[in-house]
């Protein structure tokens, strides 16, 4: 297809096939989430419709990429020429890319609001945040009675890491909501912390972000409960809001962020002060490590087979149509496992070990999170086409996705064993080195 055929395609696709809504912008300079209101899923589900409409097809890199921002990026995707490699869309923070893991340049990996928010204190206190993110690459989801994968419910609160990053770095965060107390008296107390704040405090609050049309929302979730911390600026009806997760903080209407914050949908909230924090012990690291470290099963990978053959199966009235949105909240997830390089890192640097080899382990990192990302495509094409037939490469990928990151955990408990022994006073074995 010629560009413009293809732009015609996309059109379609958006207006005939998924009913989308929001397409009087639609152009080749439209941007994909901010005027067309197109998240991941849903950029997911137009390659899915251009493939069975109309036979035409992307390079596998290309699900994942993260530099598509407009139709016209969309359009050139189906034009012929050399993929190129992908890489993460998390910033580099300090330094230069040449120094590698041993220097100051690392990314500025995001891809959990709780974590975001009290590792930011952290860094303003000049300390390493990334050991923090050993509970992330496996941090808790659940699954439905209906098999659908869900990244926050009732049962999942953040009292985990709540508790270690007070052990870990002697900081204090306190839950100042009561979930026994109305929306109303929630509302008061946060309004009185966020009067009181000092400069070194923080008041973490959770809201919909859906209700924050103003902000960018890559995955376009309705709910989509979200925790950032929140400032009262020289202006009563403005609030400043630092949200490190989306690397965003500005001045929002005072009035639409309580709106957010009063939701049903959403209830949360913890205040710190970030001038207590303090480097951890060695010793307390390890307990973090090995109370994170899931070593003989891979949780997310579990729970998207589980699902996937519930569907297959019929399970409780459950049908091939629904694995769609049972899997829809899959990529908020995956980018969960970019925290292994943070993991990786920290202990790269404090062993001195080769930048080139923690580079390929980069690489691993990154064919795990492509085959997360082709995973849920794969089972878009499931759901949508119905054919058993496809199942059998969506448990293909599954497998791959198996061995990619128990390949990771080999080599990180490996690494984690070489640091005890020489950071911890404890009898830890060597541990089998992992080939690459």
């Amino acid at each position: 297809m010629t560009p413009d055929e293809t732009l015609e395609a996309i059109h379609t696709v958006l207006g005939q096939h998924m009913m989308h809504p929001h397409l009087d912008g639609f152009g080749p300079e439209a941007r994909l989430n901010e005027d067309l209101y197109l998240d991941s899923v849903l950029i997911l589900q137009i390659f899915l419709n251009l493939e069975l409409e109309y036979g035409l097809s992307v390079p596998e890199e290309a699900i994942a990429r993260q530099d598509v921002q407009t139709v016209a990026d969309l359009v050139a995707l189906y034009q012929p020429k050399a993929v190129a490699s992908v890489v993460p869309s998390f910033p580099l923070t300090g330094g230069t890319t040449d120094e590698g893991v041993h220097g100051e340049a690392y990314y500025d990996i995001k891809v959990h609001c709780f974590v975001s928010c009290v590792c930011d204190g952290l860094k303003r206190q000049g300390l390493d945040h990334r050991p923090f993110y050993f509970g992330v690459w496996d941090a808790k989801f659940a699954v439905s009675d209906r098999f659908q994968l869900l990244y926050h419910a009732p049962d999942i609160t953040q009292e985990f890491f709540r508790a270690w990053f007070q052990r870990l770095y002697g900081v204090t965060v306190r839950e100042w909501y009561d979930p026994a107390a109305s929306k109303s008296d929630n509302l008061g107390t946060m309004l009185d912390l966020v009067h009181r704040r000092t400069d070194t405090g923080s008041v973490m609050v959770m809201l919909d972000m859906f209700h924050l049309p103003e902000r960018e929302n890559k995955f376009n979730q309705n709910p989509f409960p979200h925790y950032l911390m929140l400032q009262e600026t020289a202006d009563p009806n403005t609030w400043f809001v630092h949200d490190p997760d989306y690397r965003w903080e500005g001045e929002i209407a005072r009035d639409k962020v309580i709106h957010a914050v009063m939701q049903p949908t959403v209830g949360g909230g913890y205040v710190f002060d970030n001038a207590e924090a303090r480097a951890p012990a060695a010793e307390d690291l390890k307990a973090y490590f090995e109370a994170c470290f899931v070593a003989k099963r891979n949780p997310l990978v579990d729970s998207v087979r589980e699902i996937v053959t519930a569907h297959l199966e019929g399970r409780g009235g459950m049908d091939l149509a629904d694995l769609t949105a049972a899997v829809r909240e899959l990529p908020v997830i995956t980018i969960r496992k970019y925290a292994y390089e943070h993991g990786f890192a920290f202990f790269w640097r404090a062993l001195k070990l080769p930048a080139r080899e923690f580079e390929g382990w980069c690489d691993e990192i990154e064919t795990l999170v492509q085959s997360l990302k082709a995973l849920h495509y794969d089972c878009m094409k499931l759901s949508q086409t119905g054919s058993h037939a496809l199942a059998a490469p969506v448990f293909e990928r599954l497998a791959e996705a198996d061995r990619a990151e128990t390949k990771l955990k080999g080599k990180l408990a490996e690494i984690f064993g070489l640091w005890c022994e020489q950071n911890v006073t404890a009898d830890i074995p060597m541990l089998k080195r992992v080939a690459r």
